[in-house]
């Protein structure tokens, strides 16, 4: 594919002549015309009238006059990318594929309405007219508050892109109490609508003890609640974004862009700044909460966490969960990132019983970029490269003569890359893989390189160049077999441009656990499409598309959802809303496959890599059974796990005391069981709330995890108008007491109808945990 920008000078009457006569030649006076989209690459310039003049002067050149081209022209592609729909021939479209300002010629094939994939592979499509959850104007009274930032993002909100339109939302809730914070480069008149009804931003904490004051001049930054990066953008589309048709980026994803709740409001709290490799303050984020609780949010969104090792759940470093806390005990459901420090146990963030706590997935979307090397082997990598196929003489690869760290990635870094002039470039990440963001591939675009191979360990971050250079993402196993081929041959080798296909098996991004079973969650989080702000600094309406991985990214795919659910069923408490989300998500793909998790080596994915499964919103706007929880069980789980009085009592505001407590960790009412260093047997209690038909009946079904046997008392639940709440028992033994590692298994109340889902997690052997 191509990405030259279109420049009229090139088409000289000869030219527009030869293409005439061509034409002519080929097709007689009334040859049948075809629909075809012209994509001309990324948008060059600003000036959106000029745009238009230059599509019809391409259009012009091919079919001879103004007239003619006015006729065919149907649409002026000129806000995510530039290019035209217009009515030709077939050789017509021929001749104008072969243009060289033209990327690319595409039928106008017909396609079932999307969401550039990720809502789609939730099963949760647009044109599913029985569904509840489709109803254009649910959520519309709810606002979905976004807190956002993370390790090298910043936050904030492009509100002028076109996905935050506010067509058809009618005005704003009346109980809403939110503002909208003037700033740099943010006049909250043009800014806020009524999709994006409170936009506030905090640093006074930062500036206070680490930055004084903060200097956004040379950091993509401002100070206002505007966002420089893109990350709050991304995640706010996310969530709450309108129905935007016609995204993607550079031709890639191809489809329509939305939130999980496109009626619902959005509120932006931006606590992170791009400063110090990306920080928020505690201060500034316990700031946000209160503002947030008090201006009416429904939904807190956040796509940050705390660093390895995280803090305990009543820290009050830890401003997720101390003011998350207090949101919950309000009716606001809490919606955290689990982090992306993975695969290792222990390394799951924001871990309170309160939130939610999401995973990332993949889904089933690729975007295969092939190598063809001199030796006639293909091998088929990742990327996003949108140009023209590149070929090239000279593969090089670090080799310890070369640089100091002969085989990463972050070596390229080096001031000395005058080697790489000309070349493409293989390197490997490192066994962190903290290697694979930084960069690499402008180090080498800046040097003078042709393009970059990344073998990515399994671990690592998903990598991108953009779509502009050359680079290529690769197994660490492809990445040996092309090494093997530099130091044994010379041949000529081919970048073939990326497109965008779907495969069957999807990934659990970055699985981790804690004893609590943890994450809650999965939700799709690997190469996600949604609206970023354009590149250069303006406050021109202006809509651009980038995929982003992460934790960062799945959150708000459940904030989204749980909006929905909020809106179907008011009365839910967040525990409530948590437990329908877990019980009823999917532990297979879309299609029945099995999900695995990266890792080294891969391996089929645990209730520690995805807790309850991949999230299922259509089953979970009807669960039948929740597993409810309020106040007090939260302060149950903390006088469980050991937690000083004081400690709690700074949480609640005010004195708690443990004393006497007889509960254990296994009866906190969590929709999820998990069981470490079992010896012997176990008992745990539960309690059920009736959500479903008023008269049902549900029974049990246990899949025990490997090494123990399982029972259940009663085994069967009978609900009716006086019986709402049912408790029951479960008794987990251990057939030995020789140590197997962590079992998986499951609970399963069904009706006939609703499949209410536990996930189980025992390790047995060990020392003695439990009486």
């Amino acid at each position: 594919m191509r990405s030259v920008p279109f420049e009229p000078k090139k088409y000289t009457p000869a030219s527009v002549f030869t293409l005439v006569l061509l034409l002519i030649l080929h097709e007689g006076a009334v040859a049948k015309t075809k629909v075809y989209v012209v994509h001309l690459g990324r948008r060059q310039h600003e000036d959106l009238d000029l745009l238009t003049r230059t599509h019809h002067e391409l259009l012009t050149s091919v079919l001879g006059s103004d007239e003619a081209s006015e006729d065919s022209m149907i649409y002026s592609y000129k806000h995510g990318f530039s290019g035209f729909a217009a009515k030709l021939t077939e050789t017509q479209a021929k001749v104008m594929s072969e243009l060289p300002a033209v990327a690319s010629v595409i039928p106008n094939y017909l396609y079932k309405l999307q969401t550039t994939r990720s809502w789609d592979y939730l099963g949760f499509a647009l044109d599913f007219p029985t569904d509840v959850l489709h109803e254009s104007t649910l959520a519309h009274n709810l606002t979905i508050g976004l807190f956002d930032g993370g390790i090298a993002f910043l936050s904030g909100i492009w509100p002028e892109s076109e996905v935050f339109n506010d067509k058809g939302l009618g005005p704003i809730p009346s109980r809403w109490k939110g503002t909208c914070d003037p700033g740099e480069f943010f006049d909250p008149v043009r800014a806020c609508n009524r999709k994006l009804i409170g936009a506030r931003h905090y640093v006074k904490g930062l500036e206070a003890e680490y930055v004084k004051p903060l200097n956004t001049s040379g950091h993509g930054e401002y100070l206002s609640p505007r966002d420089g990066s893109g990350h709050g953008t991304h995640a706010s589309t996310i969530a709450g974004g309108s129905i935007t048709p016609g995204a993607s980026f550079h031709g890639l994803g191809f489809g329509t862009v939305r939130g999980g709740a496109p009626s619902a409001r959005l509120a932006m709290y931006k606590v992170c700044w791009n400063v110090l490799g990306g920080v928020c303050a505690t201060a500034d984020v316990l700031k946000a909460f209160d503002d947030a609780i008090q201006d009416g949010v429904d939904v807190i969104s956040l796509s940050l966490a705390p660093e390895i090792p995280s803090f305990s759940d009543v820290d009050k470093r830890s401003p997720i969960l101390f003011g998350s806390f207090h949101a919950v005990l309000e009716g606001i459901v809490v919606v955290c990132a689990g982090g992306n420090d993975g695969p290792s146990s222990q390394t799951v963030q924001n871990a309170a019983p309160w939130v939610i706590t999401v995973a990332a997935s993949s889904m089933d979307r690729s975007f295969p970029t092939t190598i063809s090397l001199g030796n006639n082997q293909t091998i088929m990598g990742q990327g996003h490269y949108t140009g023209k196929d590149v070929g090239f003489l000279s593969l090089v690869y670090p080799e310890v003569s070369d640089l100091n760290e002969p085989r990463y990635c972050s070596s390229l870094s080096e001031s000395d890359v005058s080697w790489l002039v000309g070349k493409v470039v293989l390197c490997f990440t490192s066994e962190s893989g903290v290697d694979a963001i930084t960069y690499p591939g402008s180090s080498v675009k800046e040097a003078g390189g042709l393009g970059l191979i990344v073998a990515k360990r399994p671990t690592a971050s998903s990598y991108s160049c953009g779509n502009s250079f050359p680079c290529v993402q690769v197994s660490y196993e492809f990445g040996f077999q092309i090494l093997s081929y530099i130091r044994s041959t010379r041949f000529t080798d081919y970048f073939y441009s990326s497109k965008s296909i779907q495969i069957a098996v999807p990934d659990v991004f970055y699985p981790s656990s804690v004893s609590v079973l943890l994450p809650d969650i999965a939700a799709p989080g690997v190469k996600i499409l949604a609206a970023v702000p354009p590149d250069e600094k303006s406050s021109t309406t202006n809509t651009s598309f980038r995929f982003l991985s992460g934790t960062s990214m799945a959150t708000p795919h459940i904030s989204g959802i749980v909006a929905l659910l909020k809106s179907l069923h008011p009365e839910w408490s967040p525990a409530a809303i948590k437990s329908a989300v877990i019980t009823t998500a999917r532990t297979t793909g879309l299609y029945g496959e099995p999900l695995y998790a990266e890792g080294d080596p891969m391996k089929l994915a645990d209730p520690f890599d995805f807790g309850g499964g991949i999230v299922d919103p259509n089953r979970a706007a009807d669960p039948g059974l929740v597993y409810d929880m309020g106040e007090s069980d939260y302060i149950d789980y903390l006088c469980a796990m050991s937690y000083n009085d004081s400690s709690i009592s700074r949480l609640r505001g005010h004195r708690t005391s443990c004393l006497g407590y007889p509960g254990s960790i296994l009866d906190i009412n969590l929709p999820s069981i998990s069981i470490p260093h079992l010896e012997g047997s176990a008992t745990l209690r539960r309690t059920v709330t009736n959500v479903g038909p008023i008269n049902s009946t549900y029974n049990a079904v246990v899949q025990s995890p490997p090494g123990v046997t399982t029972s259940v008392e009663p085994d069967t639940l009978t609900f009716n108008a006086e019986i709402k709440e049912i408790s029951f028992r479960l008794m987990v033994s251990a057939v030995s007491q020789v140590y197997t590692g962590y079992g998986f298994g499951s609970l399963t109340w069904t009706d006939g109808v609703h499949s209410v889902r536990s996930p189980i997690a025992v390790q047995v052997g060990g020392e003695e945990f439990y009486d």
